[in-house]
């Protein structure tokens, strides 16, 4: 009978074993596992800071745009005015625009309806032109009235 507890004991010793390397195992693996979410960790703690200071340098960049979206605007206004001022030939309702390409724009617009307006009030004032001087005198046609109308216009 000891000669069958002693394989048992063996099977026993070789579980045991068994267990032995895959806890040691299984403990290297958490170790590993453990020390990777403390780099995990590290890495979200980085990146936070990272995000952090992109989102203060992103609200310095939108207050300077709105900085300079301001002075453009300003700029195209002075634009506007001085265009104004240069062409007073030009109604300064025909001068719009909020960029300065888009204010040229209606520079170039309005000088070109300003032109057609001036050449067709040149046309119409030549066509409703009357001749300098008296015109001629000419007898009256008395070709179409009767004789009594003949007579009347004699007496006149």
């Amino acid at each position: 009978m000891d000669t069958e507890k002693q394989p048992e004991s063996i099977e026993n010793t070789g579980s045991v074993i068994e267990e032995n390397v895959n806890h040691e195992a299984l403990m290297n693996e958490l170790n590993a596992r453990g020390a990777r979410i403390i780099r995990l960790e590290q890495d979200i703690a980085t990146n936070e800071s990272e995000i952090v200071a992109l989102k203060i340098e992103l609200d310095g960049l939108k207050q300077a745009v709105d900085a300079r979206d301001r002075a453009m605007a300003l700029a195209v206004v002075d634009f506007k005015q001085t265009i104004v001022e240069a062409n007073p030939g030009l109604p300064p309702e025909l001068i719009a625009g909020d960029t300065i390409a888009a204010v040229k724009e209606s520079l170039y617009n309005a000088r070109a309806i300003v032109e057609k307006v001036r050449q067709e009030m040149d046309a119409a004032a030549a066509r409703a032109r009357i001749p300098a001087g008296a015109p001629q005198r000419l007898a009256p046609d008395l070709s179409g009235l009767s004789p009594r109308e003949k007579i009347q216009q004699g007496l006149k």
